[in-house]
């Protein structure tokens, strides 16, 4: 008997190239998972799986934008022709946009933030759920964020996409409770990735601000919400679905 989180589970990574995406699909290698990352970058995702298997992992990527409802699919598909079943998926991919105030948002960040954030999840969970009542249940993990709780100024369209995905979120586990599929989201606080980087790096003294909004103090390292994935998407909470799960250091305490 293994005390491994997720041993012997086919598991399918979104959004899983770099950053908490990355860093899950590390962990859940760990914990015995095999393990299917998908994203668009082809290159990052060949090396993250040649460094699985150099661990010992069974992994394997699929190149593709879930935005798109046939790639969504077709990562889906390749990873039950493989493996026979999925049995948890973490719809992980999205991005941040630009800190503009919403009278001045263009119309073309708000429909690019909606396609990745919002459709994606939809086009994944459409996808897994299906695989799923084929093998007899699963879960699976969405990322939203504490901007999926809470407003933070001059984020409109991010703010919005990741409140969906607390209704897809929500939505799904109801829907789905009795057919032994449980859905469940995490809210990560401030969390060190590209995309944060690139809000930093562009904003000074924003990090400064969050961490000072923070009541740890500090911003989180992927591994700390990849931990947090981990056990959700695990057997050790059969009970618990329809959850979002602030990862925040207290951000939404406050």
């Amino acid at each position: 008997m293994t005390n491994d989180l997720l041993s012997g589970k086919v598991a399918l990574v979104v959004g899983g190239s770099s950053g908490i995406g990355a860093a899950s699909a590390r962990l859940f290698a760990r914990e015995g998972a095999t393990v299917v990352v998908v994203a668009r970058r082809k290159d990052r995702l060949a090396a993250l799986v040649d460094e699985l298997r150099g661990e010992g992992a069974d992994a394997a990527y699929v190149v593709g934008d879930v935005s798109d409802a046939e790639q969504a699919a077709r990562a889906v598909d390749v990873t039950v022709s493989a493996y026979g079943r999925l049995d948890v998926a973490f719809n992980n991919a999205g991005i941040g946009g630009d800190r503009t105030p919403l009278h001045l948002m263009p119309d073309e960040v708000y429909n690019t933030i909606m396609d990745v954030n919002v459709r994606g999840v939809f086009n994944c969970l459409r996808s897994e759920i299906a695989a799923m009542l084929e093998s007899g249940g699963g879960a699976i993990v969405n990322t939203s964020s504490v901007g999926g709780l809470v407003a933070i100024p001059t984020a409109a369209p991010y703010i919005a996409s990741k409140h969906a995905v607390v209704g897809l979120t929500r939505a799904a586990a109801d829907e789905y409770a009795t057919q032994g599929i449980r859905v469940n989201a995490v809210a990560p606080g401030t969390t060190r990735s590209e995309i944060t980087a690139d809000w930093f790096g562009r904003n000074p003294g924003l990090e400064d601000l969050a961490n000072s909004l923070t009541p740890q103090g500090r911003t989180a390292e992927p591994e700390e919400i990849a931990a947090a994935v981990a056990w959700l998407l695990s057997d050790r909470c059969p009970f618990l679905t329809g959850t979002v799960l602030p990862v925040d250091g207290g951000f939404v305490n406050r």
